[in-house]
């Protein structure tokens, strides 16, 4: 039987506690009411990820040899996807995947096009330092002004998107890092899937000394993000590259092949 819903895990140097965390995901999936899949995307086998993935009972664990990204890696899940809806969630302790049951429910109350998790959803328990905080508030205005998406965070790793909207999308992506959910939201938004909403998230970051959330990184990571934003901008309001007109200038990439036909 098709599964209604598809979760995409992407992975990348987790080989520690991936087990542990897809175990957690996969509990709160076996307590939705939904037929559901969960899809592991290792992003390249630089350690034990893999195999300590594939110990989960009822994980369909994919993956390629060489790192390519987080967008590509989810991007790849995605194609590899059967359900009417399709979600995202990182993996690692710190968003709470009970928080899966909420952004479904707010699937369906709104009929929504795409539910994104937002920090700044007023019920959201969160807990991030001040220069998140600052970087996060700065990067949201830049991307209501740019894209004119009116929503208040984008940047969580827990998404959900109807199938016909990717349908539509996926084919027109070029970004496979550090932007390729805003890639999604502006291009969806820009085709006239305006129906795009909030909701609540629980989310405890880790504070380690590793941590790109308290370090020199995180600069290093909101350049990278600036750059690749401002780029969607000009291909999609100057060269109008995601447009049906501008379709011989898409880039196929038979790994990332979104089926349309899922029977």
């Amino acid at each position: 039987m098709k599964p209604k819903l598809s979760i995409i895990v992407p992975i990348y140097k987790q080989g520690k506690t991936i087990e542990k965390d897809l175990r957690r995901i996969k509990q709160v999936l076996n307590k939705l009411r939904y037929s559901s899949e969960l899809i592991a995307v290792v992003d390249g086998y630089v350690d034990d990820s893999f195999k300590n993935a594939s110990r989960v009972p009822g994980v369909k664990v994919v993956g390629y040899p060489t790192n390519k990204g987080k967008g590509h890696a989810v991007r790849f899940g995605m194609a590899k996807s059967r359900g009417n809806i399709i979600a995202f969630i990182d993996s690692g302790m710190d968003i709470n995947p009970n928080g899966l049951s909420m952004i479904l429910e707010h699937f369906e109350w709104y009929n929504a096009d795409i539910i994104v998790g937002s920090k700044r959803h007023p019920v959201s328990k969160v807990n991030y330092p001040w220069q998140r905080r600052i970087l996060s508030w700065g990067y949201q205005m830049g991307v209501r002004t740019l894209f004119g998406l009116n929503v208040r965070d984008t940047q969580v790793g827990l998404k959900c998107y109807r199938r016909e909207v990717l349908e539509k999308v996926m084919p027109r992506l070029i970004v496979k890092n550090f932007a390729f959910d805003i890639e999604i939201l502006a291009v969806a938004y820009h085709l006239g899937f305006k129906r795009i909403f909030e909701a609540p998230v629980e989310i405890e970051l880790d504070f380690g000394k590793n941590s790109i959330v308290t370090s020199s990184k995180l600069f290093i990571f909101a350049y990278n993000m600036a750059v690749d934003t401002l780029a969607i901008f000009y291909r999609l309001h100057i060269l109008r590259y995601y447009d049906d007109d501008s379709k011989r200038k898409w880039r196929f990439d038979p790994e990332l092949n979104f089926r349309v036909n899922t029977t």
